[in-house]
């Protein structure tokens, strides 16, 4: 009889860590997931890993920090950046802003159009919500973050 429960990755670790303490092999700690977790337990090759890990005298169950680029370049500082270069030059195309930044095109694009809620139109960066002194006819539109 198993039940089609859902576990977060680090009890499916402690969970791991306990058995292979206690003894167990990959193939039977993958079999008492199946009895008990169904579809919703860990692959093999996963339980075969991480078991391995602690045979090794792992102790930790998060996951080791990784080399490399960070998980998301929509940092405070990058949005920051994206904000002002905007502000200099409204005519400044997506990919020149992320050859200057150091991101990827997309992540300016998500930028631009989620974080500081603007649009191109006619070739400028222009607020999607036209600000009160726009609309009241002075025809300049003014960059700004949504919620300032």
């Amino acid at each position: 009889m198993f039940v089609s429960l859902k576990m977060d990755k680090i009890e499916y670790l402690a969970v791991i860590k306990f058995f292979v303490k206690e003894g167990l092999t990959p193939n039977e700690i993958h079999s008492k997931f199946i009895n008990v977790y169904g579809d919703s337990s860990p692959s093999f090759p996963t339980i075969k890993k991480w078991a391995a890990e602690f045979k090794r005298g792992r102790t930790s169950l998060e996951d080791d920090l990784r080399e490399g680029r960070p998980k998301s370049a929509t940092t405070p500082e990058s949005i920051e950046q994206v904000h002002d270069m905007v502000l200099d030059d409204r005519r400044m195309k997506v990919r020149e802003i992320a050859e200057t930044i150091g991101i990827l095109k997309e992540r300016v694009g998500y930028i631009l159009h989620e974080e500081l809620d603007v649009k191109n139109l006619c070739g400028r960066w222009v607020p999607r919500l036209l600000t009160a002194r726009l609309s009241e006819g002075s025809g300049r539109a003014v960059v700004g973050r949504t919620g300032d």
